[in-house]
């Protein structure tokens, strides 16, 4: 069996609170965990947020896998795929990207399709953010056939409606990944795109689709119509080249949501959208998928893994491909590290001129030498005291030429000028001490009601929180963060869970204007 798990992981390098693991996934045991927890074959990651400048040793190499990255090359803690394989499914190729401008001249999978359509820059531009990665197989079916598979491990971009132009990148980006898989369809090899595809398909796959305008008509949509063949899909016949295996599966399961929103906590009520697809050629979903499946109980992300297992074995390849990330100079031991510059402090001695380097047995007895020195300079610099060569401290405090001369570390005491001495007893300085403290209390009290009486004036304080108007209940205040107008403004809204609307322990729909301090 042949066991394939993708996880939106939401940031590679931070802490994944609830998560299978409670440590921070930088510890070098914290991510084999999590990839020992998923239990599967190939774990494909997305968004992992992390460039090859700082990508870790702990992050990168995991004993008993392999692993392979894309970063982003236009801004970091951006994007960017991982796909980590157990040595016993090493791939025979692997590759970054899905134009070919950025393969391994050895090692590359192929298989590019006409892409004429497209412009080098523009080629460039959509593998520039590290959304695809693909790494190749020799699988074994259950007849003892072996044939190649090819995984296509993708981060789709999102489309923002404020910026029109990443719907036009994403729907390029669709392009681009369709006839890539096609094309590796043509040359006979099996294929299975997974991954976060940042589409909810059909009305069965959004928690709100009743309520949206034209929800078949979203481009993304049509894309994966095209894409798609699941005649027990809503959307209408499609009769693509590959399948929906957890619709294959489950054509009728409802809310079975991988994404949601955080911070409106509708994971809580499962009021999300299905955003995490594993997609397989149609020979290969109906001849060796056993199951397709979710895992939301996986917390640690907005996101729940998703996966599927085959019918199939698979075959390693001898040697992992030259994009594995251990064939990396920073981990292959073949770059100099800055320890290799750093040589030990050792002692010179000048015979005529020419500096001459003690062995280093002599250097170490050397430094145990110095050692001894410093001590027995340090206890006879005690006990002398005010030294010669060394100032005392009291020596800047020199006293008036009129009085008479102090010894070292000791000062007259002088009265202020202007102040009349006369003899006072001990009772006289404890009723001084004790009216000047009352003094001094009361001073502060008086000025400190002061400032409370004129502050409380002038202030109103802190209104209230509002109650919502579904459940009477006190509200939470929000921040606009979408451009327009309204950016920055504060308001208030019901502080349960988003849910849907039928629902009366979910959000109520109450919100109110917060007033400008």
């Amino acid at each position: 069996m042949l066991r394939v798990v993708s996880w939106n992981i939401n940031g590679i390098r931070s802490p994944l609170n609830g998560a299978v693991c409670q440590e921070s996934s930088t510890c070098p045991m914290a991510l084999r965990r999590i990839l020992d927890e998923l239990d599967a074959d190939i774990v494909c990651l997305q968004e992992t947020k992390v460039t090859r400048d700082v990508l870790t040793e702990p992050l990168a190499i995991v004993e008993g896998y392999n692993s392979y990255f894309s970063f982003s090359r236009s801004r970091s803690g951006y994007s960017g795929v991982a796909t980590f394989c157990k040595d016993s499914s090493t791939p025979v190729s692997a590759e970054e990207g899905l134009s070919g401008l950025f393969a391994i001249q050895n090692g590359n999978v192929g298989c590019y399709g006409d892409m004429n359509e497209f412009t080098q820059e523009e080629l460039r531009t959509l593998d520039s953010e590290g959304r695809a990665l693909l790494t190749q197989h020799k699988i074994r079916t259950a007849e003892g056939q072996e044939k190649t598979l090819t995984l296509i491990n993708v981060y789709c971009p999102h489309a923002d409606p404020g910026k029109p132009e990443r719907l036009t990148f994403k729907m390029r980006f669709y392009r681009l990944l369709q006839i890539r898989a096609e094309a590796l369809l043509e040359a006979g090899s099996h294929v299975i795109i997974l991954g976060d595809l940042n589409t909810a398909h059909c009305p069965i796959d959004h928690c709100d689709a009743s309520n949206m305008e034209s929800f078949e008509e979203d481009p993304g949509r049509k894309w994966m119509d095209g894409l798609l063949s699941n005649p027990e899909c809503q959307a209408g016949s499609h009769t693509g080249p590959f399948i929906d295996s957890y619709r294959y599966f489950q054509p009728k399961q409802e809310k079975a949501f991988t994404c949601w929103s955080v911070v409106s906590g509708a994971r809580h009520l499962n009021y999300g959208t299905r955003l995490d697809y594993v997609l397989g050629d149609r020979t290969l979903v109906i001849d060796t998928f056993q199951s397709s499946f979710l895992l939301p109980e996986v917390m640690g992300s907005d996101h729940c893994p998703v996966g599927a297992i085959l019918n199939v074995s698979c075959v390693p390849a001898k040697q992992c491909p030259p994009l594995c990330t251990r064939f990396l100079p920073e981990f292959a031991g073949t770059q100099l590290k800055i320890l290799r510059f750093l040589v030990p402090l050792v002692e010179q001695e000048c015979v005529l001129g020419q500096p001459v380097l003690q062995a280093t047995n002599q250097s170490q007895v050397q430094k145990q030498r110095n050692k001894a020195h410093v001590r027995s300079t340090r206890s006879r610099t005690s006990q002398t005291g005010c030294r010669k060569s060394q100032k005392n401290l009291t020596k800047y405090f020199q006293p008036s030429s009129s009085l008479p001369q102090t010894s070292c570390g000791e000062l007259p005491t002088l009265p202020l000028v202007g102040t009349l001495v006369s003899p006072k007893t001990p009772e006289d300085d404890a009723v001084m001490k004790v009216v000047e403290e009352q003094a001094t209390a009361s001073e502060v009290k008086d000025e400190k009601e002061v400032r409370t009486m004129f502050w409380k004036s002038v202030l109103g304080g802190p209104l209230p929180v509002p109650l919502c108007g579904g459940h009477r209940e006190p509200c939470v205040m929000r921040t606009v963060k979408k451009p327009g107008p309204n950016l920055g403004r504060r308001f208030y809204m019901c502080a349960r869970p988003q849910g849907p609307p039928s629902d009366p322990s979910s959000r109520c729909n109450f919100f109110l204007w917060s007033r400008p301090s």
